[in-house]
C-alpha cells in the first residue's frame, strides 16, 4: 500500500512540475489578444490618476473627438491551471482610473496591457505597482511612480517627476524640468530641460543636454555618472568614493549654470556634448 501511495504521489508531483514547466515555457503575451476591449470615461477635472497593479501602460496625450473623455484600450491574455479563472477589471471614479489584474493559483500565466489616451491640457499621475510605463506628448505635468518596471517618456514639455524602485528610466525629446529617482536601475536622458535632478541607488546615469541648463544635479550610490553639456561656462562640483573624475567643460566658480555630479562607486564625467 505504501509503495502505491508513494508512486501516486511521485506521479502527481511530476505532473505539477510538467505543468509548471509548460506554462513557464509558453509565457503569456498581451499582444496575442487580437480582440482588445475599449472603454471611454468622462473626466471632470484637469488631473487624471492612473492606478494599476500589474499591467504594461502606454499613456498618450491626444486630440480626441470626445472632449473631456479618457479613452482606454485593453489587451489581455491569461490562464490558470489550478485556481480561479483570471480576469481584468477597470473602474473610474473621482478622475481616478483603477486597473486590476486577478491571476492566482498553482500554475498561472497572465499578461495585460492598457493604452490610455488623455485629452490635451490634463496633468497625469501614474501609480503602477508592477509593469512598464511609456508616455509621450504631454505639455502638462506628468508624475509616474512604479514599483517594478521601466519608464520611458518622450516628446514632453511639462514638468516630469519619475520614480521606480526597480527599473530603468529613459527620457527623450523633453524640455520641462526633470526629476528622476530609481532604487535599482539606470537613467538616460536626452533633453533640453533647464533643470535636471537624478538620483540612483544602484545604476548609472547618462545625461545629454541640448540646451544650456540652469542647474543639473546627478547622484548615484553605485554607478558611473556622465553629463554632456552644450558649449558654455559652468560651475562644476564633483565627488566620487571610488572612481576617476574627468571634467572637460570650461569652469567658472561664479557661473550661473550649476552642475553637480556625485557617486559612491564609479567614474564621473562632465564633458561638452558632441
Amino acid at each position: 500500500m505504501s509503495r502505491t501511495v508513494a508512486a501516486r504521489t511521485a506521479l502527481a508531483a511530476g505532473a505539477v512540475v510538467a505543468l509548471v514547466a509548460t506554462a513557464t515555457a509558453c509565457g503569456a503575451s498581451a499582444a496575442d489578444d487580437k480582440e482588445p476591449e475599449h472603454r471611454s470615461f468622462a473626466l471632470a477635472g484637469r488631473t487624471l490618476t492612473v492606478d494599476s497593479d500589474d499591467s504594461a501602460l502606454e499613456i498618450v496625450s491626444a486630440d480626441s473627438n470626445k472632449a473631456g473623455r479618457v479613452e482606454v484600450t485593453r489587451w489581455f491574455e491569461g490562464s490558470v491551471v489550478v485556481g480561479k479563472e483570471p480576469k481584468v477589471t477597470w473602474s473610474f471614479e473621482d478622475d481616478r482610473l483603477t486597473l486590476r489584474l486577478k491571476c492566482s493559483g498553482v500554475v498561472v500565466d497572465c499578461a495585460a496591457k492598457h493604452r490610455i489616451e488623455v485629452p490635451r491640457g490634463v496633468a497625469v499621475r501614474v501609480e503602477d505597482k508592477d509593469g512598464s510605463v511609456r508616455a509621450r506628448g504631454f505639455k502638462d505635468a506628468l508624475n509616474i511612480r512604479t514599483g517594478d518596471g521601466s519608464v520611458h517618456v518622450s516628446d514632453t514639455s511639462g514638468t516630469l517627476e519619475l520614480r521606480t524602485d526597480d527599473g530603468s528610466v529613459r527620457v527623450t525629446d523633453s524640455s520641462g524640468a526633470l526629476k528622476v529617482r530609481t532604487g535599482d536601475g539606470s537613467v538616460r536622458a536626452d533633453v533640453s530641460s533647464r533643470r535636471v535632478s537624478t538620483r540612483t541607488g544602484d545604476g548609472s546615469a547618462h545625461l545629454e543636454l541640448s540646451a544650456v541648463p540652469e542647474r543639473v544635479e546627478s547622484r548615484s550610490g553605485d554607478g558611473s555618472v556622465t553629463i554632456a553639456l552644450p558649449s558654455a561656462t559652468y560651475r562644476v562640483t564633483t565627488e566620487t568614493g571610488d572612481g576617476g573624475v574627468d571634467v572637460s567643460v570650461p569652469r567658472d566658480a561664479s557661473s550661473s549654470h550649476v552642475v553637480s555630479a556625485r557617486t559612491g562607486d564609479g567614474k564621473v564625467t562632465v564633458r561638452t556634448a558632441n
